[in-house]
């Protein structure tokens, strides 16, 4: 079955999609640092990274996969220009009275590798986080809620966290394994302490804007951009 063309208007969507967004970029800067915590191994984004999954969530959960698929292409394209930017802005000639060229490399003067491991691993990660949801959604009847928000979590951020440290980090960060398994338990970790919050904040916004979207006819296409009615 056919999505229908039609958007009815939300009033906290556009608040949500900016918040996804712009904790998706200021992570990928910050994980530019490579951090120890106690017994935790990660990148630096990683501290922040997690909300994205638990907007992402809330995207699906309350508005459907649909709509959360545009807001996951539209951080797609905001980290793509932002990582870009970044490259052409490192590769310019520093003006002479500028010293810090060196720190602007280490800093932000991403690899390529790096850039196309990021997005890589974003791309299936978030797009397995929403299918997973939604899915479940429907199997649950809307029961349920903390089952799809930390299954659908344990999925995206194993196709994500494998992703990344693999395709980023293979044959030069030695401890693959570890890297892979920290990030990956101290990201699930963040779902299930932020369940609670996740509750309180999707009831809200149901109750808001009068929507408990659920996908039993939705096409899954990741690469279809189209809005849908109820």
């Amino acid at each position: 079955m056919s999505e229908r063309v039609f958007e009815r208007a939300y009033r906290h969507l556009d608040a949500v999609t900016a918040l996804f967004v712009a904790v998706l970029l200021i992570s990928n800067v910050a994980s530019s640092k490579i951090v120890l915590l106690g017994p935790f191994t990660f990148d630096g984004g990683t501290i922040l990274f997690p909300l994205s999954y638990i907007f992402g969530d809330i995207l699906t959960e309350v508005y459907g996969y649909a709509r959360s698929r545009r807001v996951i292409w539209l951080g797609f394209i905001s980290a793509a220009l932002m990582s870009v930017t970044f490259m052409i802005v490192g590769s310019l000639p520093a003006a002479p009275d500028w010293p810090y060229q060196e720190a602007y490399d280490q800093i932000l003067g991403l690899t390529p590798r790096i850039v196309l491991a990021s997005l890589i691993a974003y791309w299936g990660g978030s797009f397995a986080n929403a299918y997973v949801l939604a899915r479940m959604k429907v199997w649950t009847r809307g029961r349920w809620l903390w089952t799809r928000t930390i299954g659908s979590t344990l999925v995206g951020q194993a196709v994500d966290t494998g992703l990344f440290v693999t395709l980023a980090f293979w044959g030069v960060f030695p401890g693959l394994g570890s890297l892979i398994l920290s990030n990956y338990v101290f990201k699930c970790a963040v779902e299930v302490v932020f369940t609670p919050l996740t509750y309180a904040i999707t009831g809200w916004l149901k109750q808001q804007e009068q929507e408990d979207y659920f996908d039993v006819a939705t096409d899954f296409n990741p690469f279809r951009i189209q809005p849908v009615s109820r």
